[in-house]
């Protein structure tokens, strides 16, 4: 077995805005991979398709915190007490027994049949953020759209009042791009734990007095039942408000981002909506905004792929570079609508899959199609190079995207599906 001498570092601008190039490097290298993030802690990244695939299914592997040693807990960019202990211990940092009764509270909210069929209040709702534009002009698709659409549809699917969507404070979901504990950011991403604290308790008080059939209402009674919890039930809201909305935004902002820097691709998708399915699943493949998992830690020492890993050390899977391996996808780094199959890992695998992936394939189809249909024309406002790719560690989205559209002076005579005007 061996081990790398030198962590690579996992953070920078240049790495944020395209970490293809190293993750092409170390997916040659093997597939194990000692690295270093922002906060200074170090990890064990895993980059293949194949040994991500098998990670993300290995039951040596729990991700509950208290499996984390103390040198991870140190350095770990994780939530400070009393956070850590009332907010984090939702779905994503749970093992089996208790991982699989939790979800399961959740999961007819996000059944496939259900919501499609709410796709009709959900297009209602992309077309409504968009009646408000001229026809032709310059937009921030970030606040005119992604940061708005999947924040509606999760309220939509939880049962969160209206009342409590118009409170709700987007910077809250900052949360997830948690800080070190030396980080000069420390005392204001504090706060914003505070302030999120606090609505969900108003939003539980709330949904105790006016009970309903909706998720929220359900997860409340769980809680009086006796079947959760105040930190799980607590947990569960949280993960449900930040991460039931966030990535989506984050994963509309890469879609566009990388039609942009494929026009052709980005006409065919206008010309042709019936493509969109299978658009996004390629989309998807091709920059995820889920770029990394969330940690996870052997009980004891153990071999993975070849590479001795102490217990409690954090294992990252980079679900990023396993859907670019060409090993699995033949021309991993071109994007092909015409790709299939496509068994991608953006949504994860195994017992942590996504178990909102069927929402948010709609939400991307609806919010990709209606952008497209509504916006002809599309294309940058700014140079690429002054797009802000988020901080957050293990994942990607940009938090601005200008645009232009309307303009009518589209590409005529362009060969091929990229063909620069």
């Amino acid at each position: 077995m061996s081990m790398p001498p030198d962590p690579v570092e996992l953070y920078g601008t240049e790495y944020k805005r395209d970490p293809y190039p190293l993750y092409a490097e170390l997916r040659a290298r093997g597939p194990v991979h000692r690295v270093r993030f922002p906060s200074g802690v170090c990890a064990w990244l895993v980059t293949g398709y194949e040994a991500a695939h098998q990670a993300l299914t290995d039951a040596r592997l729990g991700k509950h915190h208290s499996r984390g040693n103390a040198a991870w807990r140190a350095r770990a960019s994780i939530m400070p007490e009393p956070q850590h202990s009332q907010l984090q211990v939702h779905l994503l940092h749970q093992d089996p027994p208790r991982h699989t009764e939790l979800r399961r509270l959740i999961t007819d909210a996000f059944a496939p049949q259900r919501v499609e069929e709410l796709r009709p209040r959900f297009q209602e709702r992309a077309e409504a953020l968009l009646d408000g534009l001229p026809e032709r002009g310059t937009a921030d698709l970030v606040e005119t759209f992604a940061a708005r659409f999947p924040f509606q549809v999760l309220a939509e699917v939880i049962g969160l009042p209206q009342e409590f969507a118009d409170r709700f404070d987007r910077d809250w979901g900052k949360v997830v791009q948690p800080v070190g504990p030396t980080d000069p950011g420390r005392p204001a991403y504090e706060a914003r734990l505070r302030g999120l604290q606090g609505y969900i308790a108003d939003l539980v008080a709330h949904k105790r007095r006016a009970h309903g059939a909706d998720l929220l209402s359900r997860l409340v009674a769980a809680r009086d039942e006796g079947r959760l919890g105040r930190e799980e039930l607590d947990s569960m809201i949280f993960q449900l408000l930040v991460a039931g909305q966030e990535p989506v935004t984050n994963q509309i902002t890469t879609a566009l981002v990388t039609l942009l820097r494929h026009p052709g691709h980005l006409a065919q998708l206008a010309a042709r909506p019936e493509l969109l399915p299978r658009a996004v699943e390629e989309l998807l493949r091709h920059d995820s905004a889920f770029e990394l998992t969330t940690w996870r830690f052997f009980a004891e020492d153990a071999d993975l792929h070849g590479t001795r890993i102490p217990a409690g050390d954090s294992v990252i899977v980079s679900l990023c570079a396993a859907n670019r391996d060409p090993g699995q996808f033949a021309d991993a780094d071109t994007l092909d609508f015409d790709r299939s199959p496509n068994p991608h890992l953006a949504f994860g695998h195994g017992s942590h899959f996504c178990p909102g992936a069927a929402l948010a394939r709609i939400e991307l189809q609806i919010a990709i199609g209606t952008l497209l249909r509504r916006l002809p024309d599309l294309r940058p406002a700014v140079p690429e190079d002054e797009l802000h790719w988020i901080p957050a560690v293990l994942a990607r989205g940009v938090d601005r995207l200008p645009v232009t559209y309307g303009t009518g002076d589209g590409c005529p005579g362009a060969d091929g599906p990229d063909a620069a005007c």
